[in-house]
């Protein structure tokens, strides 16, 4: 049975993310909480849980500096970092880290559950189901293994993952890495053979295809949420990339 560990400041956050998965379904025999980074070192160093999820800000503190710690002490437990959408400043640090994934607040059931499904496979060695650590550790768009790709593609993607939602640019992703747009920009397109700003669109597109098949969401409200704010750049795009209409994709138009 696994174990797991659950922090952050907020009392019904921690109750909200133990019951937004049948944990045991997983094969998690014992969920432990802390509200404190003090307190979680702690217990992760005297329970050592297979996986622990972290806030980003905990208090006056910050989870992936406690991530980070464990680290140095060679802690076997595999991380997520949760976080609200004001923080993404947080989140190459977090990468750095060596963070399995960053997930916004409020965290989605599916999105969590895809997180856990891919820990357990590849870092865990166990099973769900049909699912296999191959089909799990392929980019949904470049149809390759993460493991083909160099380290900074990886982080690239997971930036990409992480903030989707917001104005994310090459420009902005260079600055973070202290790099010319242009030479990274022209790194990302031999190793991908994709554009950097083609395969934003394309990560949004499949977000937007997903949440549409899967939600009763207003189409206006999954392109916000994928980062379009502008509804008619939504459309034309959505369009473009599928043949068809997000009405159509769903079946009602």
């Amino acid at each position: 049975m696994y174990k797991l560990m659950i922090v952050d400041d907020e009392p019904q956050i921690l109750e909200g993310m133990k019951r937004i998965l049948d944990w045991k379904q997983y094969g998690f025999g014992r969920i432990d909480t802390c509200e404190s980074t003090q307190e979680a070192i702690s217990k992760i160093i005297d329970l050592m849980p297979d996986v622990a999820i972290f806030d980003v800000c905990i208090g006056k503190n910050l989870g992936y500096e406690a991530i980070c710690r464990l680290n140095e002490l060679q802690i076997p437990t595999k991380y997520v970092i949760m976080s609200g959408y004001s923080e993404f400043k947080y989140a190459q640090e977090a990468i750095r880290c060596g963070v399995k994934d960053y997930l916004l607040k409020p965290v989605e059931r599916t999105k969590l559950q895809q997180v856990i499904e891919k820990i357990i496979v590849e870092d865990l060695g166990g099973t769900i189901g049909n699912i296999s650590s191959e089909r799990l550790n392929k980019d949904p768009v470049l149809d390759v293994s993460y493991d083909s790709l160099s380290k900074l593609v990886n982080r690239i993607l997971l930036m990409i993952k992480t903030e989707h939602a917001q104005n994310i640019t090459l420009k902005s992703v260079a600055e973070r890495f202290q790099m010319n747009s242009t030479y990274l920009g022209q790194l990302f397109l031999k190793e991908t053979e994709m554009k950097f700003s083609e395969y934003l669109m394309a990560y949004r597109m499949l977000l937007a295809q997903e949440r549409i098949q899967s939600t009763d969401e207003k189409i206006s409200y999954i392109a916000l949420s994928v980062g379009y704010n502008n509804l008619n750049y939504f459309y034309t795009h959505f369009q473009s990339y599928f043949g068809k209409s997000p009405s159509d994709l769903r079946g009602k138009g």
